[in-house]
């Protein structure tokens, strides 16, 4: 990511689509090729403004795309072992139950063959993909218009504060800059005294910025600012979305100190595609808000400390493109061929590509340290421990004669079973978690069927990363939600066919690579 392969392939292989078929399939084999080796959100919050570039080239809604990248991130992960953590987790358990390991492609042809379904299936779906209004089109018409006003001499409201004057919070806008004597700008405080001659520049609803000057007394200033690219060179406008679980839920910007500390001032507030007309700092905040700020240009927005509560799309992070790019592809090559051809297990080809990537620069030890997410090192941890328990007490087990009681003793049967139950749990609870409490359940199945464990558990695999029917069911889909504007509902009515889609090409194709074997 930092030497900016990505950056690359956006730029040389994705092209020009002339039409969504074709906008499709360019999208959704990128996307699915770098999630099998890279970060999945990563690879999804490269492409989304690309996808946004892509909708209004075919005069569509970014909302019929936004899906299928979510979609591609998440079935290309599963076509080799390092793509998704589920696959790492089962193969671990699988080697340390039988001292084989799998091949890091182990899981590549079945993942293939059903990512050309999935591709074939969105493209036939097309008319279930919602068309949902692009939330920054919100930005797009009278909510980008700002307004600049004078504070004539005679004023009323001279020597009071902003706030005793009303003119800090005003309906359907909000107080982006204050200048006292044309050419010192001032921190906005709702304490700052008025002064005649002072400027104020507005952002909002033209008409109702328009009323309450009328109302104040205020005068047009010399210079009128109409749109939000005639700002102040020194400012800039960054867009981001509220996540899932952001502590911004159900608050508002009023007496809080977010925007001082993060030197950030909200401007706007778009939902489902809507402009909001109340003062932006007045909005309660939902999941999925598409948030308008702007900052000083000449201080860096660290925004990968408020990950936890915003998305930003708009990042300045963009690596340059150079011997790094080639450095870093070739280590990433060379790893997965050396762990592909059994010349040393895959988690030391790993530790070996990670300090090659150091010792060629390829990123910063910094860099390095801080892409180790802790809390997916937790979440990983807890479910191999989960997956243990649920072995070493005996659950495994007594599931696993529960459900060839149900579903007797054909192996397919119970092999679409498991994998039924897996690819909905999953929906609802992670799929690292999933994988790792399906491990022995689909292990003791196989085994008291008197068939080799294998094939069962590559089915898993894919199964545990096959979540497309709510957007709770793939981090990746949490990425996507706010910038197409979606509701929950629009990944169910999808979401449901692809899973049952996916699940039957998962069977189909496990069992024609990897047929059942007896136990010996």
């Amino acid at each position: 990511m930092h030497t900016g392969v990505l950056q690359w392939i956006v730029k040389n292989l994705l092209g020009q689509p002339s039409s969504f078929s074709k906008a499709v399939v360019r999208l959704m084999l990128p996307v699915a090729a770098l999630s099998s080796f890279l970060s999945n959100t990563t690879v999804v919050a490269l492409f989304v403004n690309i996808v946004k570039m892509w909708s209004k080239k075919l005069n569509i809604s970014p909302s019929k795309l936004l899906i299928p990248l979510s979609y591609a991130s998440g079935m290309g992960g599963v076509c080799t072992l390092i793509g998704t953590p589920p696959n790492l987790i089962i193969s671990g358990l699988y080697a340390e139950h039988t001292g084989t390991a799998m091949n890091i492609l182990t899981t590549t042809i079945p993942g293939l063959f059903c990512l050309f379904v999935g591709v074939l299936s969105i493209i036939a779906m097309r008319k279930l993909l919602p068309d949902r209004k692009a939330p920054d089109s919100a930005f797009e018409s009278t909510g980008e218009y700002t307004v600049e006003l004078r504070v004539p001499s005679d004023n009323p409201y001279i020597g009071k504060t902003l706030s005793e004057a009303g003119l800090y919070h005003v309906n359907g806008g909000s107080l982006i800059e204050m200048y006292h004597f044309d050419d010192i700008q001032t921190p906005i405080s709702e304490d700052e005294p008025i002064m005649g001659g002072d400027h104020l520049v507005y952002a909002g609803q033209i008409d109702e910025l328009i009323e309450m000057a009328d109302s104040h007394q205020l005068v047009a200033a010399d210079h009128h600012v109409f749109t939000m690219s005639e700002l102040d060179m020194n400012v800039q406008i960054r867009t981001a979305y509220v996540n899932f679980g952001s502590s911004l839920i159900g608050k508002t910007m009023i007496g809080s100190s977010f925007e001082k500390d993060n030197n950030l001032m909200l401007a706007a507030v778009a939902r489902r595609g809507e402009r909001i007309n109340e003062a932006p700092r007045q909005v309660v905040l939902q999941a999925g808000d598409t948030l308008l700020f702007l900052c000083p240009k000449n201080v860096k927005i660290n925004t990968s400390s408020l990950t936890g509560d915003l998305h930003f799309f708009d990042s300045d992070d963009v690596p340059n493109i150079g011997r790094g790019t080639l450095v870093s592809t070739t280590i990433m090559i060379l790893m997965v061929v050396l762990s592909a051809l059994n010349v040393m297990p895959l988690l030391q080809c790993a530790f070996l590509a990670a300090m090659a990537m150091l010792a060629f620069r390829c990123c910063t030890p910094a860099q390095a340290m801080k892409s180790i997410n802790g809390e997916i090192l937790m979440v990983f941890a807890g479910s191999v421990v989960l997956g243990l328990a649920i072995q070493k007490t005996g659950i495994a087990e007594r599931l696993a004669f529960g459900i060839l009681d149900v579903c007797g003793t054909n192996p397919l049967v119970v092999m679409t079973a498991i994998c039924f139950v897996g690819t909905f749990i999953t929906e609802f609870i992670s799929n690292t978690a999933a994988g790792a409490m399906f491990f022995p359940i689909m292990y003791q199945a196989a085994e008291k069927l008197g068939y080799e464990p294998f094939p069962f558990l590559v089915a898993l695999m894919i199964s545990v990363s096959s979540s497309f029917a709510t957007p709770i069911g793939s981090p990746t889909h949490m990425l996507v939600y706010g910038p197409g504007g979606y509701r929950f509902s629009d990944f169910i009515r999808i979401g449901l066919l692809m899973n049952i889609i996916i699940l039957a090409a998962n069977i189909l194709i496990v069992n024609i690579i990897y047929p059942l074997t007896p136990l010996h």
